[in-house]
């Protein structure tokens, strides 16, 4: 296989219009004209159907939901029920949030099995920027809630006193650990099945007729892709929730 024809270049980062501003390289790059059309498409999901559905009706066809309004009213049920069933009541103001997350997730995921294009989540720097961003806000959040207490996350419940400083150190480095765990889990997913697609679309192209086999595998790899692609967006949103919760209500 050619340097060309590596399963590794679909991951490089290429940048589209050089800026510079104090020394510091922020050019825009087909990631990040990924993440905008990520963006762009999320809004105009979920807004085009409500805009249309607050038109004046001329038609009984009219007063029954799109197929895209259904798909957006299950994506809203989805996460509020995800959010329930984690945090509580309490955590519906984090709505916003989880659904940003998902969502945005979800979308490059998705976008990113389309040919020619380019998947941002299988960057760990991105998926660190949100993981970072995430443990940012519940650390803030656990410590507006409770103040100095919030430092009692690190005690476990009925544990002897002798067993402290052995477990205390253990849980402070689990939780900062927390957004190397999330950002890793997702950029290691998208970007091995990403190039074990792009391995076994190499043997169906050199291989010609008897490419076959391959080519039945891709597309059932394909499917197992798209699978995962939801499935890594439902548990950054999940783990997102937890930690929500564990700053809402400590132990």
């Amino acid at each position: 296989m050619s340097k060309g024809d590596s399963p590794l270049k679909q991951f490089e980062i290429k940048p589209l219009v050089d800026l510079e501003l104090f020394g510091i390289d922020i050019s825009f790059t087909n990631s990040s004209l990924w993440m905008v059309i990520t963006t762009i498409l999320i809004l105009a999901f979920f807004s085009l159907p409500f805009l249309k559905s607050n038109k004046k009706t001329n038609s009984i066809d009219d007063l029954y939901p799109s197929r895209i309004q259904v798909a957006a009213e299950l994506g809203f049920n989805f996460i509020t029920n995800l959010i329930e069933d984690t945090v509580g009541k309490e955590g519906k103001k984090f709505f916003p949030l989880v659904f940003s997350l998902f969502m945005f997730i979800l979308f490059g995921n998705i976008l990113g099995m389309v040919p020619y294009s380019f998947t941002f989540t299988s960057h760990v720097i991105v998926t660190f920027a949100l993981a970072l961003g995430v443990f940012i806000f519940v650390t803030v959040l656990g410590f507006v809630k409770h103040g100095i207490k919030f430092f009692s996350f690190f005690v476990i419940p009925g544990l002897p006193w002798y067993m402290l400083p052995l477990l205390i150190p253990i849980e402070i480095i689990s939780y900062l650990s927390r957004p190397i765990s999330l950002s890793v889990r997702l950029f290691a997913n998208m970007l091995a099945g990403h190039t074990l697609l792009k391995v076994f679309a190499g043997f169906v192209s050199a291989l010609g007729l008897l490419g076959i086999l391959p080519l039945v595998f891709i597309v059932a790899l394909t499917g197992l892709e798209i699978l995962i692609a939801f499935l890594q967006a439902y548990v950054f949103a999940i783990l997102t929730c937890l930690y929500i919760n564990d700053a809402l209500h400590l132990h």
